[in-house]
């Protein structure tokens, strides 16, 4: 999507798109309908920060919080009710490759503190996502992050090919933001487009794409009693006796002797806490991130589909007798959205060699995990790890840098990299390390009068040292 530029005397006085205008006339621009000329109005325009991050998930609040400690005035912009995305809107409850240094282990040390987090593996928890959401507000009220949340990113626009000034949409209506540098943490790399960026999706422009999940989290009679067929209760193996994959088998057992079959090839329990299980039983196949009617019936379904399980599992009695389902996501879980063309890709070579970079923000271990993109797939395959054996490597900081556009970033699994190495490294832990690296590269940059790509990231690192993210 092509942006006009704007000088700040123009943007102000332009007539830009405004949803909360009723009292103007508006009228269709053509004879058959099927255009609408909506009425234009002028905004206010914000000019209060150094730094603007769209997007509160794991990269998101990382990249803010960080941005903040590193002395810039930061903007964080969430559309839903909560921080945190996945982890709390998505409900994930599970973090893998998290044992990195920095607010991975911030994180984990003041979940540890609340008796808040369960299987004492570094590098893969489970977490309470409630206590995440206050964890992440007292976070970033701490730093001087100033969040809104309920707020959309709807319109970016540029000055002379820099990424100048974004529209958001919220209860107060369209407002309009202005800022030195800009992160887009969006996860769908909603900003990057809206920007004018060169993108990827899925395997090709129209996909096929990693399917969509519901993640619900239920209550049941007596865990002890479900230990059979709950993952990563009290092992961390994948095979054998105990295994995650042992107790996959052995729910799809259970859930065939109930008469019903899951969407989603390894349906999975994961203990939470106590009696509360976090439930990961569907797919929802060929839905493109930005296809709101599209996710919205991805939405129903999947979630229809989390009760109709429920239900008759509560009817086999025993174990199962009196499970109830406590919440579902309010954010259907997504895999596969934008991936924003940056100043370096990460590709399926780099997994192979194991490659190692200069500026490298993060060393991925996480292997290549891709979920069936159709039911047939999902039959015979539901994931599969590209047919080769990975080799840790790393994310450089040139691809968290929007190649089209000046003064953008990215963090998180909207940046630059192909479809398989993107199967690797968009699991959260990485999206926090990203999120740092983001988060003090813009606030050196803005500071300084700088573009990111001017920054070194020697310079970024020695900043994370003195704020004490890195030893």
């Amino acid at each position: 999507m092509n942006r006009v530029s704007y000088s700040r005397r123009n943007f102000i006085s332009s007539a830009l798109a405004g949803s909360a205008v009723t009292h103007c006339q508006a009228q269709a621009s053509n004879e058959n309908g099927d255009r609408f000329d909506e009425p234009a109005q002028k905004l206010e325009l914000h000019d209060d920060a150094d730094v603007i991050v769209c997007g509160a998930g794991p990269a998101g609040i990382a990249a803010a919080i960080t941005a903040a400690r590193a002395g810039a005035r930061t903007r964080l912009f969430e559309v839903h009710g909560c921080l945190g995305g996945v982890w709390t809107a998505g409900l994930l409850t599970y973090i893998f490759d998290f044992d990195k240094p920095g607010l991975t282990r911030e994180i984990t040390r003041r979940l540890d503190e609340r008796d808040a987090r369960r299987n004492p593996n570094p590098s893969r928890f489970v977490y309470e996502p409630e206590e995440m959401k206050i964890l992440l507000e007292e976070m970033c009220v701490e730093a001087g992050v100033k969040t809104q949340l309920h707020t959309r990113v709807s319109a970016a626009f540029r000055e002379d090919g820099r990424l100048r000034t974004l529209v958001t949409e919220s209860k107060s209506g369209r407002q309009a933001w202005r800022a030195p540098v800009f992160i887009d943490a969006t996860g769908d790399g909603d900003l990057g487009a809206q920007a004018g960026c060169g993108w990827d999706v899925g395997q090709a422009k129209d996909c096929p794409c990693q399917p969509l999940t519901m993640n619900a989290l239920a209550v049941v009679r007596d865990v002890k009693a479900l230990a059979p067929f709950i993952s990563f209760n009290g092992t961390d193996e994948f095979n054998g006796p105990g295994g995650h994959l042992t107790c996959v088998e052995a729910f799809k057992a259970e859930l065939k002797r109930a008469g019903v079959e899951a969407s989603y090839g390894h349906p999975t329990i994961f203990p939470v806490r106590d009696d509360l299980v976090m439930l990961m039983l569907n797919h929802e196949y060929g839905i493109k991130p930005w296809d709101a009617a599209a996710i919205s019936e991805a939405t129903m379904r999947s979630r229809a589909e989390v009760f109709r399980i429920m239900r008759a599992l509560r009817k086999l009695g025993g174990p199962w007798e009196g499970i109830q389902i406590a919440s579902t996501a309010e954010q259907i879980g997504i895999r596969d959205g934008r991936r924003i063309h940056g100043r370096y890709q990460v590709t399926r070579d780099d997994l192979i060699k194991g490659a190692r970079q200069d500026d490298a923000v993060a060393r991925v271990t996480f292997g290549v995990d891709i979920h069936a993109d159709s039911k047939e797939t999902n039959k015979t395959k539901p994931i599969n790890n590209g047919d080769f054996k990975m080799r840790p490597y790393d994310i450089p900081l040139r691809a968290l840098i929007a190649k089209d556009v000046g003064g953008l970033m990215m963090a998180g699994r909207c940046i630059s990299g192909d479809f398989i190495a993107h199967a690797s490294y968009r699991v959260t832990g990485n999206a926090v390390a990203m999120g740092e690296a983001a988060g003090v590269t813009a606030a050196l940059a803005a500071l300084s009068k700088r573009l990111p790509h001017e920054v070194a990231w020697s310079e970024s690192l020695a900043k994370l040292t003195k704020i004490g993210l890195r030893a």
